[in-house]
């Protein structure tokens, strides 16, 4: 997995940066719950792309993090993050540490996502939270990523005038393993997490979700980017 991601970091913040108000509407999603969210470790902080903009524009810091792809996690230390390189199932966190771990666009790139949701439960402090936010594998996003998936190109008759304009590249949909919701509920009630919240984004057909920035929604039930909230208790 993190051969892949060396391979196109670039390309995965070329791709964000080209669709804008994409990434805006992910990034209000994650800063919803983040609201005095104390001391913050990312889960896959990739480029630490997401770090940044939260810091800069939201005023929302988050400096340590893993991320398995060497080549994301140098973008990630250029820009300030403190990165240790290996995998969610092989992190060690220690215990009672941090009050908030982020799995932001991660967990359809980890394969024992619940090795690492309890990993997260051992890491933070009583009190803490944990925040999941991916695509749904029941969204349109994740219906249109598994199909291109099976057919393992963008440029087919069945995805002809149905994706973007400049879909996220091929090579990082070929190596994903999109979750339903329910699913990512169960692993998180698993490890012992407490009153759950949801919220959600990109509720418009990804033909037309980079048209505008969107704000955040409360549920699940419609969006294409879902965040899940929940407490240690």
């Amino acid at each position: 997995m993190g051969s892949k991601f060396n391979q196109y970091a670039s390309d995965y913040d070329a791709w964000f940066l080209e669709n804008e108000n994409v990434l805006y509407s992910e990034v209000k999603l994650v800063a919803h719950f983040l609201e005095n969210a104390g001391d913050v470790f990312s889960v896959g902080c990739g480029s630490g792309l997401f770090e940044t903009i939260l810091d800069k524009e939201f005023g929302i810091s988050i400096k340590n993090g893993i991320e398995p792809s060497e080549g994301m996690a140098a973008l990630a230390k250029e820009r300030g993050l403190n990165v240790e390189i290996t995998t969610a199932e092989e992190m060690e966190l220690g215990e009672e540490k941090f009050d908030t771990i982020l799995f932001n666009g991660t967990p359809s790139y980890i394969a024992d996502l619940q090795k690492a949701v309890d990993k997260a439960y051992e890491a933070l402090r009583p009190g803490g939270k944990i925040v999941m936010i991916d695509v749904p594998k029941e969204s349109s996003y994740g219906v249109l990523y598994n199909l291109a998936k099976s057919v393992g190109t963008w440029e087919h008759e069945l995805l002809g005038g149905v994706h973007p304009r400049d879909p996220y590249p091929i090579e990082l949909v070929k190596v994903a393993k999109w979750r339903t919701t329910l699913e990512k509920i169960e692993m998180i009630k698993n490890a012992n997490f407490k009153d759950l919240q949801f919220a959600q984004t990109l509720t418009k057909h990804p033909l037309y979700s980079n048209q505008v920035a969107e704000e955040p929604i409360e549920g699940y039930d419609c969006g294409d980017y879902v965040a899940i909230c929940a407490v240690k208790k």
